[in-house]
């Protein structure tokens, strides 16, 4: 255990709550225009699984939980979870849908992923920064658009739906941020 800034808290970091672990699902620095800067964190204690709300000054002191992190690579998913395997020790690993929450969407099988691990449970979990999909349906183009500004809904191999400029069509292949699914590049492969 470790105290750090408030501000310097991002999203998959253990923090100890008075006792009890919470990892950090949201992450929000704000800076209002008058008044003090602020932290905002959305939390989920790891025992329970129950959503909690924090604020604290960008200066405050938090309590931040130093857990085994490793690195495992994606196998499958069953009725319990996710399937994870070590690759150098062939260890299994299952972590549970909550962990994951709306990430799993972007799990591809033979990701690697980092898993940080408290007392051998899975706590959280770390994907790539992004992922490369193909779109299997996009709105047809509509004429007269300019390409620069203008987007349009399409589908992605994976069921999620992503914003993507006007030229591209179904079969592209494209890079999409996990974090937030926002489009960020035609794939280079």
């Amino acid at each position: 255990m470790g105290k750090v800034i408030a501000s310097s808290v991002r999203k998959g970091n253990v923090l100890d709550l008075d006792g009890r672990l919470a990892v950090v699902m949201h992450a929000e620095n704000i800076h209002p225009g008058k008044g003090t800067p602020v932290t905002h964190l959305e939390l989920r204690r790891i025992a329970d699984g129950v959503k909690v709300v924090e604020r604290y000054r960008t200066t405050d002191q938090v309590e931040r939980a130093y857990l085994d992190e490793r690195e495992y690579n994606y196998l499958y998913e069953d009725e319990m979870g996710y399937n994870f395997m070590q690759p150098e020790s062939f260890d299994q690993i299952t972590v549970s849908k909550e962990v994951l929450g709306d990430q799993a969407q972007w799990l591809q099988e033979g990701m690697t992923c980092s898993v940080s691990l408290h007392e051998g449970n899975p706590i959280s979990i770390e994907l790539p920064a992004r992922v490369t999909l193909e779109i299997v349906e996009a709105e047809p183009v509509v004429k007269g658009q300019t390409a620069s500004s203008s987007y349009k809904t399409a589908k992605l191999s994976n069921g999620a739906k992503v914003m993507v400029p006007s030229h591209i069509g179904a079969g592209t292949r494209v890079v999409v941020m996990t974090e937030d699914g926002s489009y960020v590049e035609r794939a280079k492969d």
